[in-house]
């Protein structure tokens, strides 16, 4: 795609930023404190950017599922709180994101200062993509920076809307969200292998088509790979299985020798019952009783001998009921071999996130997204609202 047009092609003296981040955080629920604040600390190089280069600088974010109504439990002034910690400084808050009291919190702030206004969604003309809305939310400043790349997948007011009103351009995130998985798959260091998993085919058949004639190598785990194996003609006991995408995974390992599937796996008679201790077994070798829970430690191995012979990595969904820490190893194994390999190693998808933070890796990787279902449709190929409407004119 044709380069976006970012912060640093803006001379912002005199200027003010309408920022649209996804400060859609966990908050804790005993004392309401952000409980995680890995998506703020993502946001904080194009913040400081816009500070350092004289800014007045105005955030809009939602949080959680208000349905369109003010409810206290999803205000972002913890979010305020917290940033104001990270920053150093304090960050006014505003307790509305437009009318009189966002106008109010907005002139209150000089060059280099930031204000966090009120959950966007309180108000129904958010997701509806409201025209007179994104009017409303491009009076509070000059340019519409999108931060938010776990929202371009929405057109809402604040990620799509805005465009409409304002120079719309790319956050610092923004852009690498954008650069380093477009990258990926549009110019991979080869080998390119994909790791793909999740309960179900049907949730990422788009994924499978876009990557299968892309990489060299594509792994498949987690429940959606109960298809395939069913598809080579294996039993999977009482697993899940979708029986109408057979033939089209049939038609997948048709495409060349690229699929990697599990040859074993972690089964058991009772996922309800923690106590009841799992067997591994080969693939082909599963009891009519018997669900599949996990891929097995031979496969975990051939699927981190093929990740440390990769140029890219790029993986997208845990290998099995990653929950359940019976069948948490496989996954845990594959975030491990992420972080040992020298490949280019890219993270999407909120359970593979979750994988490698929980096995201590997210460090040692090149890129973790904070994207979650916009990653998943961009690398479904899809265009994404909130990226289509941001300039490339620089």
């Amino acid at each position: 795609m044709a380069r976006l047009c970012t912060i640093r092609d803006v001379d912002w003296r005199g200027k003010t930023a309408v920022v649209r981040v996804d400060f859609n955080v966990p908050l804790g629920r005993q004392d309401g404190r952000v409980a995680d604040d890995t998506r703020i600390r993502a946001a904080l190089p194009t913040l400081q950017y816009l500070r350092q280069h004289g800014a007045r600088v105005v955030l809009l974010s939602h949080l959680g599922r208000p349905d369109g109504k003010r409810d206290a439990k999803y205000s972002l002034q913890p979010v305020a709180d917290r940033l104001g910690e990270l920053l150093g400084s304090s960050c006014p808050f505003g307790s509305d994101c437009v009318g009189q009291a966002a106008q109010s919190a907005v002139r209150a702030i000089g060059p280099g200062e930031v204000v966090l206004l009120e959950n966007v969604r309180f108000h129904p003309e958010e997701e509806a993509n409201d025209p007179g809305f994104a009017a409303d939310l491009a009076r509070l400043g000059d340019v519409f920076v999108n931060d938010a790349f776990g929202t371009a997948h929405r057109a809402h007011a604040s990620t799509e809307g805005l465009a409409h009103h304002l120079p719309a351009i790319a956050g610092l995130l923004m852009e690498k969200e954008i650069v380093t998985i477009g990258e990926a798959l549009d110019n991979p260091k080869r080998p390119f292998v994909a790791v793909v998993g999740g309960a179900k085919v049907s949730s990422k058949l788009a994924v499978l088509e876009n990557l299968i004639d892309r990489v060299d190598r594509l792994l498949i785990g987690g429940g959606m790979a109960n298809t395939f194996l069913a598809a080579r003609g294996e039993q999977v006991g009482r697993s899940l299985l979708e029986a109408d995408l057979v033939p089209t995974a049939r038609d997948l390992m048709r495409r060349g020798d690229k699929i990697l599937l599990p040859s074993d796996v972690v089964v058991t008679t009772d996922l309800k019952a923690a106590d009841t201790q799992p067997r591994a077994c080969a693939s082909d070798a599963v009891g009519p009783d018997e669900i599949i829970g996990d891929i097995g430690p031979r496969t975990a191995a051939d699927f981190g001998q093929a990740i440390q012979a990769a140029g890219t990595v790029l993986w997208n969904g845990p290998m099995g009921i990653f929950e359940d820490p019976r069948f948490a190893d496989g996954t845990l194994q594959v975030a491990r071999a992420m972080a040992a390999s020298r490949a280019t190693t890219i993270v999407g998808g909120g359970e593979s996130v979750q994988a490698v933070e929980q096995a201590g890796v997210a460090d040692k990787l090149s890129h973790v997204s904070t994207g979650g279902g916009a990653s998943l449709e961009f690398i479904e190929g899809k265009v994404l609202p909130g990226v289509a409407a941001l300039r490339s004119d620089c």
